[in-house]
């Protein structure tokens, strides 16, 4: 499959702590519906998943964040559980409501049905990315994703969105067997799906662990980080001759970084209770022989999107001092790739997204000609 060549690499650069004029930025849902052109997209499709699995609709949602902000990447548009939808339990996005499984995945006998799935039940997906990088046209890369085992076993266990836990945390201590075969299913079936998203086009992958947060130390070690390093231990490593960067987001993790290290990725993404100074110490400046040094993605707070773009400024120019200035020159070391600290707000200005992104440029170019 043949592709133009990539005219903006810093994203990528970065993630390989390669040296950058500038620190390149992208954000968690940079295509959603705090942009009025989204909105009048997502009315055509008629719902979420008429959206996403529709090639034209998700290229063009892909797309339109790029066309407003001189964003570094683009992050292809579609849903962490789409790899449990294809597994037979029934997504469905109701207005308001968030995610909805049709079948939850509870007892004995549901553990043991669920198998992953046939890739071919996600070709929507491939083909959207291969549409959205041929669509690029080398203006940035495409990131690739998908849901943690840990994560999509949430969504399973509870049969969507939870506030508790309850039902996945019962099983977990009451049935830790069952626990662990459905990661163990989750874990090969989002390495096989984050695959062939690299072979459709995809130049980097991401791995969403949005709810390994709400483990106790301990259990986040053995329920989700290992789970986690099962999928990163089947990736590929390079394609087409470019190296694919590997990320890894946990909310609410930074108590683990330690732990998290020695995994085998590229970048870790951090949310916003994280001070990106003493991650960098920890991680971003580990030794690399030991294949714990990593790039660092992050970190703002959501919600600063709300102030207005003096503060947001600000805030921007606080987390780029926090982390100091990246590395320079040639060889490899600390850097850092800027991104909130979770999703963005449906309710955000999308005046103010440009003045964080403006903010970003412009700060991360002054820090380094301080050096």
């Amino acid at each position: 499959m043949s592709f133009a060549s990539l005219k903006n690499d810093s994203f990528i650069r970065a993630c390989l702590r390669q040296s950058t004029d500038h620190t390149p930025v992208w954000l968690m849902r940079q295509a959603g519906r705090y942009l009025p052109e989204y909105c009048e997209t997502r009315a055509k499709a008629g719902s979420f998943m008429g959206l996403a699995t529709n090639v034209d609709y998700a290229t063009e949602v892909t797309l339109q964040p790029l066309e407003r902000y001189p964003l570094d990447a683009a992050i292809l548009f579609s849903d962490i559980l789409t790899v449990p939808d294809a597994m037979g339990l029934g997504l469905s996005f109701l207005q308001g409501e968030g995610p909805k499984f049709a079948r939850a995945v509870r007892s004995e006998a549901d553990v043991n049905a669920i198998e992953a799935p046939d890739l071919e039940k996600l070709r929507y997906v491939f083909d959207a990315v291969t549409s959205i990088r041929r669509a690029l046209d080398g203006r940035v890369p495409l990131i690739g994703f998908s849901g943690s085992p840990w994560t999509l076993a949430c969504y399973m266990v509870e049969g969507g969105s939870s506030s508790d836990y309850r039902q996945v945390k019962s099983l977990m201590y009451s049935r830790p067997d069952l626990m662990h075969r459905i990661l163990s299913v989750n874990a090969d079936a989002v390495a096989a799906y984050l695959n062939e998203q690299i072979r459709a086009g995809a130049q980097a992958v991401m791995v969403f662990d949005s709810w390994g947060g709400v483990l106790a130390d301990g259990k986040f070690q053995e329920f989700s980080l290992a789970y986690t390093r099962r999928v990163l231990d089947q990736l590929i490593r390079e394609h087409d001759g470019a190296v694919i960067p590997r990320i890894v987001f946990t909310k609410g993790g930074g108590l683990w970084l330690e732990d998290m290290k020695g995994m085998d990725c590229d970048a870790l993404g951090v949310d916003w209770t994280v001070n990106l100074g003493k991650a960098r110490q920890l991680v971003s400046e580990a030794d690399d022989a030991k294949g714990g040094a990593k790039a660092l993605q992050g970190n703002i707070d959501p919600n600063v999107l709300f102030a207005p773009p003096a503060h947001i400024d600000a805030e921007v120019k606080a987390v780029i001092d926090s982390f100091g200035c990246p590395h320079l020159g040639e060889g490899h070391g600390p850097t850092h790739i800027f991104n909130l600290g979770h999703g963005i707000s449906q309710f955000t200005p999308p005046d103010h997204v440009s003045a964080l992104v403006e903010a970003v440029h412009r700060h991360s170019k002054a820090i380094r000609q301080r050096g």
